[in-house]
């Protein structure tokens, strides 16, 4: 009889396949420039001041210049170059603080106020822009310039009640999809908490439909003891989701071919996780908006009401411009009409 090996295997995956490659003396092309121009730079200062400036003065100003620039290239921060960094962080200080949602988000402002409008509100919000532009019927989420990107919703599998031989079997199946892709993937696990009342009243309900009495008081039991489970711990329903993007091709209007090929993609990997009992399932248009939106609001429900955009139109009774100072408040907001 063939015994199942003691342990789970493990499957090597690349960590970062995005890595860029380096070209020379262990740099990417990126850390090559930086530090050829600093290079230059400095070579082209020696050059224009080496009359006037003696060498030795000119290397102790040199040298910090160039350190900084080798330590811009090649140090890291939160996975990232430090010029990366960098980068990034100057653009979140020029980024605006207060962003509020806008009909025109093609605009580059929030309009400003009506000018019957008194008080001085201090700068206008920017607009709120969202990475997804549109969303198709079959579930293609339009990413504008960034490409599309495809979302399916995943089943789970219970991994530490597996034989080591299952695991073994699971493991593989997974490292050969990671192998296998092609494209930019995510893989997103949301937590929300888990109400069971509904759950449990219906099981209540039903529970005296049952064929025997027995069946009745186990099932009663189930209810109370899922009750107490749900008031003394936080239960916790988890939704993973894959999304899948396609980059670009096009550079005017909808981009077809992309829609088309991560729609492909999608089908490609819910063939490839059902080796791993893993249940694959594509969102449609409605489903993937809701998965947004879930993810945008996750404390919002259904019965959430939408605010008004900050470029909805604020009308007033003609009469409203000529208020007094001792006209009140509330005489005020009777008079606009949002």
């Amino acid at each position: 009889m063939r015994r199942e090996q003691d342990t789970p295997m493990s499957a090597r995956v690349p960590a970062d396949v995005e890595k860029p490659d380096k070209i020379v003396f262990g740099l990417t092309a990126r850390q090559a420039a930086i530090l050829g121009a600093t290079g230059l730079l400095l070579w082209g200062l020696y050059q224009a001041t080496h009359t006037v400036v003696s060498p030795v003065v000119f290397t102790a100003v040199a040298i910090p210049i160039a350190g900084v620039a080798f330590a811009v290239v090649t140090l890291r921060r939160d996975g990232l170059a430090l010029d990366a960094w960098l980068l990034a962080a100057w653009r979140q200080r020029r980024a605006p603080r207060r962003l509020v949602p806008a009909d025109n988000v093609r605009g580059d402002t929030v309009p400003d106020a009506p000018a019957w409008v008194g008080i001085q509100a201090g700068p206008l919000p920017a607009p709120l822009r969202l990475p997804a532009e549109a969303i198709s019927t079959e579930g293609a989420i339009d990413l504008g310039a960034q490409g599309t990107a495809h979302a399916a919703a995943c089943s789970t599998v219970n991994f530490g009640l597996r034989t080591a031989g299952e695991q073994n079997s699971l493991i593989g199946g997974f490292s050969r999809w990671l192998h296998s892709l092609s494209g930019p993937v995510q893989i997103v696990v949301r937590a929300q908490r888990l109400d069971l009342e509904p759950y449990l009243d219906v099981l209540a309900d039903e529970a005296g439909g049952l064929p025997h009495p027995a069946l009745e008081q186990a099932c009663l039991g189930h209810v109370d003891f899922l009750r107490e489970l749900s008031r003394s711990r936080g239960l916790l329903r988890r939704h993973v989701t894959v999304v899948l993007r396609q980059p670009a091709t096009g550079r005017h209007g909808r981009d077809t071919s992309a829609a088309q090929t991560v729609a492909r993609r999608a089908q490609e990997a819910a063939r490839a996780l059902r080796g791993c009992e893993v249940v694959v399932a594509p969102l449609d248009g409605a489903q993937a908006h809701a998965v947004l939106g879930a993810a945008a609001d996750p404390n919002g429900g259904p019965q959430a009401t939408r605010a008004g955009t900050a470029s909805g139109v604020v009308t007033a009774r003609p009469d409203l411009r000529h208020l007094t100072p001792g006209d009140t408040a509330a005489e005020a907001a009777e008079d606009v009409e949002v």
